[in-house]
Formats: C-alpha cells, sequence, structure tokens
C-alpha cells in the first residue's frame, strides 16, 4: 500500500502551486479509496472523505481537510488518462494480493448504466463492476458499444484474482465460456439462470425436485 501511494507523487500537476491547497496526490487517493467504497458520484466521494477524514489522515497529507466535490472534479478533469489507466493497473495488483484477500469473499458481477452522461450522439456508458459481500467495488469494465455484457465479463474476471472466492452473477452470465473461465481460476459460482436457458433450467429443475435430494437437503 505504502508504494501505491508513494507513485502518487509523480502525477503532474499543471495548477498554479502558489494557489493550490489540496495536494494532487491526495485528491487521487481519495477518489479511488471511495471508490472501493462504491462511491461513484462526485459528491458520495467527498461525503466518503468527510466520514472517514481521521483515517485518511493516517496515510494522506490532507493539510486543509478534505477538499470539496466540486475542486475534486476539476483536479481529476486534468490528470492524464494514461497516468490514471497505470494507476488503476498497480491499484488491481495490491487489490489481487494478500490485500485484497481481506476484503473478498463473495464477488457479485453486475451490470449498470451511468445515467447523465449519453447524448445524442453517444449512448450512456454501459460498465460492468466486481463488488464484493461489503459493499467495496473492486474493479470494473466499460463495455463497448459494440460489444455486450457476455464479451465485457471475461476482461473483468481475468483483472482479479478470484481463486478461493465465489463469483455471483446474473442471467446475463450464463454462458459456458464464462464457467470454464472461473473454474479454470479455481473459483466457485453461483450464476441465476432463466427459463429462456430451456434444456439447461429443465434439467437444474429435475435435479432440485428430485425426492432423495430434498431428503438429503433437509434441515432437521
Amino acid at each position: 500500500m505504502n508504494n501505491i501511494l508513494q507513485w502518487l507523487v509523480e502525477a503532474k500537476d499543471s495548477r498554479q502551486q502558489a494557489k493550490v491547497k489540496h495536494l494532487m496526490k491526495d485528491i487521487i487517493a481519495i477518489v479511488f479509496f471511495a471508490e472501493v467504497a462504491n462511491a461513484t458520484e462526485w459528491i458520495e466521494i467527498y461525503l466518503f472523505g468527510v466520514a472517514n477524514e481521521k483515517l485518511l489522515q493516517k496515510y494522506l497529507e490532507l493539510p486543509h481537510g478534505i477538499p470539496s466535490h466540486d475542486t475534486i472534479q476539476r483536479v481529476f478533469a486534468i490528470i492524464s488518462p494514461e497516468y490514471l489507466q497505470e494507476f488503476r493497473k498497480r491499484w488491481n495488483e495490491v487489490m489481487s494480493g494478500n490485500m485484497g484477500k481481506k476484503v473478498r469473499k463473495i464477488l457479485a458481477l453486475d451490470d449498470k448504466t451511468q445515467r447523465g452522461n449519453g447524448t445524442a450522439d453517444q449512448k450512456a456508458n454501459h460498465i460492468v463492476s466486481a463488488v464484493d459481500n461489503d459493499g467495496f467495488c473492486l474493479w470494473e469494465v466499460l463495455v463497448d458499444e459494440k460489444s455486450n455484457e457476455i464479451t465485457a465479463i471475461p476482461e473483468l474476471l481475468r483483472s482479479l484474482n478470484i481463486k478461493g472466492h465465489i463469483v455471483t452473477i446474473d442471467a446475463m452470465g450464463c454462458q459456458t465460456k464464462i464457467v470454464k473461465l472461473i473454474r479454470k481460476m479455481r473459483a466457485d459460482y453461483l450464476i441465476s439462470l432463466k427459463g429462456n436457458q430451456g434444456t439447461l433450467h429443465d434439467e437444474i429443475q429435475r435435479y432440485f425436485n428430485d425426492p432423495q435430494l430434498l431428503k438429503d437437503c433437509a434441515v432437521s
């Protein structure tokens, strides 16, 4: 973790330093910590910072406390996309290691469309994310406009160390290739099944209606 925070110092700050009250490295760290807690809006990120200011002060400088949500948004807009991409990569390596095991038990994969960022010429961003049972968003993948969730899910899974954990997905992930990938990565899975998966749905229904199975699973 200290290595990750130290790398934040390398972020190029194009602001007039005489007017700077909040360090860029602090703002980047606040945003990423807030995202882990599943905060996605700028106000939510600010509120996360305020609620956890004492804890954040153990790792960040915060010379003037938590910056406003407007400041966070403005500063984040001038950060190089390449820098953020590299930081995400390093952050993911941390979360996929021993530290990540402390916050991962069950990984729920879900998709959502970001409201308010669509235009007449472009659809709103559609994202597939992995959230653990404590509500921490561990990673997310942007679904390409010409693609769908089925192609984004494998990319998301490969970005995480899921070994030994349980992956849950709704019916969109009920695909042979996705299940094989989960097992290859040595994880278990729980995937929803709809009636339109005809043969498989019937087989599962007959399996769970088996009298002997129901007897064996009965709670005394």
